[in-house]
């Protein structure tokens, strides 16, 4: 069942398009990763997946729904709601600890409650560290909050945008554990990427070049159905 689709979307500035006429269609559960190199239109289209942005043309549907004529109000709340976002920048609030953290993107949403973020950083495997401020975590450590904080409203979507950029490698491979234990219990994830490796551990990889989509293919590792 598709969650996200999009039909003849392009953006446009000025001279340039970002994206030009791309058709996508993304199914619930499926984890897939955007790849392309710099100038693709992968920020732009991971912008205007993540409600950040709207396209000049074309429609993007969520569960059906055409969202792309939304007001930035509604664009706002459609992506509280709905969609957790993790970057390659923290963007943690450095006089909070772990769990205050967390407990921030309930407050835009909800209640904030310290169980449920508690809960959250344990999934990441950061309950004992739930106490610390960004500055005496490691960065992977850092990274793994923002996930806490990404899921801790239960989105229909992840959406990472280069989350493995600032990571060595055995941070790397905590972060994408912890993308397969996801994608295992039926999240759906988009992964934008320019690490092959990361890419590679998706199930479906989608490559731009100067806003087309050059290439669409199912990752053989994962079995049909």
């Amino acid at each position: 069942m598709s969650l996200l689709e999009l039909k003849n979307v392009s953006k446009i500035y000025g001279e340039l398009n970002a994206l030009d006429n791309v058709s996508l269609k993304i199914d619930k559960g499926e984890w897939l990763a955007i790849m392309g190199p710099s100038g693709s239109g992968k920020s732009t289209m991971m912008n205007i997946i993540g409600c950040l942005d709207k396209p000049s043309k074309g429609q993007v549907l969520f569960d059906g729904k055409d969202i792309s004529k939304e007001s930035r109000r509604k664009l706002t709340e459609f992506h509280r709601d709905k969609i957790g976002l993790v970057f390659q920048q923290f963007h943690l609030i450095n006089y909070l600890n772990a769990v205050e953290n967390v407990m921030v993107a309930q407050y835009y949403h909800s209640m904030p409650d310290e169980k449920e973020a508690l809960e959250a950083l344990e999934r990441v495997g950061l309950k004992e560290r739930a106490k610390h401020l960004p500055s005496q975590l490691s960065g992977g450590e850092q990274q793994r909050v923002c996930i806490a904080r990404a899921l801790i409203n239960s989105p229909e979507l992840i959406l990472a945008d280069e989350p493995t950029g600032n990571l060595d490698e055995a941070n790397e491979n905590i972060v994408l554990d912890i993308f397969k234990r996801l994608h295992k219990e039926g999240t759906s994830l988009i992964v934008v990427t320019h690490d092959p490796e990361v890419g590679e551990e998706a199930q479906r990889i989608v490559r731009l070049e100067h806003g087309h989509i050059s290439s669409d293919i199912r990752n053989e590792k994962f079995s049909e159905g």
